[in-house]
């Protein structure tokens, strides 16, 4: 009776311990980054491929912005299925994660990320034509560090849309007081920044795609502590939807 009684113990033991192991968390991990992000390029490509096959001239603008726009929901729900990754192989759910953070967080990303790309295309055209409208370097400049600025703000807003339940101007708020709150959350999106540049001036935008799940889950690692806060001091339980 002992006997009996003992091995469907260690068979528990074994379902336990299955999927727990380094090995298996990493298989987790990459088979969620994959998954996650096939579904970013199937989002993103009626504007991707069109963006790819743009010439990179000021005139492109306004095109390349209209292109950009399904980015950011995609984004928006990689950071939100990335943030419900569980490292047991036995419960993967990536891809209905990404779909759940698409339907619940498009409209909200939407409302500041087309102010974002309209910005930015503005500051693209400006910037193009520095020569022809006798701007001074330092006026150049200028506008270059306003663009980082944003474009910061914008990653703040990105991950704080993804994860929580705010009105837009709340967003807005939150994302540029933490620029200066977490200035080491600052600073690894400002790097992470620069190698995105980088990568679509050596490269490509479509290889910068390729690797968008990857920056997405750098980007999600680097805000934990800006999540954190945002958690404890202007949320209450409810409000955190991932």
């Amino acid at each position: 009776m002992s006997d009996h009684t003992a091995a469907p113990a260690t068979g528990s033991r074994t379902r336990r311990e299955f999927g727990e192991g380094p090995l298996a968390r990493v298989a987790a991990f990459v088979y969620s980054l994959l998954t996650i992000e096939s579904l970013l390029l199937l989002t993103t490509l009626p504007g991707l491929i069109p963006l790819v096959l743009l010439d990179r001239d000021a005139s492109n603008a306004p095109l390349a912005v209209a292109c950009v726009i399904p980015l950011g929901p995609a984004l928006s729900a990689a950071l939100f299925a990335l943030r419900q990754h569980r490292s047991d192989l036995t419960d993967l759910k990536p891809a209905a994660q990404f779909w759940r953070g698409y339907r619940l967080n498009a409209g909200g990303v939407l409302r500041v990320w087309i102010p974002w790309l309209a910005l930015m295309a503005v500051l693209a055209v400006n910037l193009s034509h520095t020569r022809a409208a006798a701007i001074p370097h330092w006026w150049a400049a200028l506008l270059v560090a306003f663009a980082a600025v944003a474009t910061l703000w914008m990653a703040n807003a990105l991950v704080i849309t993804s994860l929580f339940a705010f009105r837009p101007i709340d967003i807005a708020r939150l994302a540029a007081y933490f620029l200066g709150r977490t200035k080491a959350v600052t600073l690894g999106n400002l790097c992470l920044l620069i190698c995105a540049v980088a990568l679509v001036a050596v490269a490509s935008e479509a290889v910068l795609a390729l690797l968008g799940a990857g920056f997405a889950a750098f980007l999600l690692r680097n805000c934990r502590p800006m999540i954190a806060l945002v958690t404890e001091e202007f949320t209450a339980a409810e409000e955190f939807t991932a």
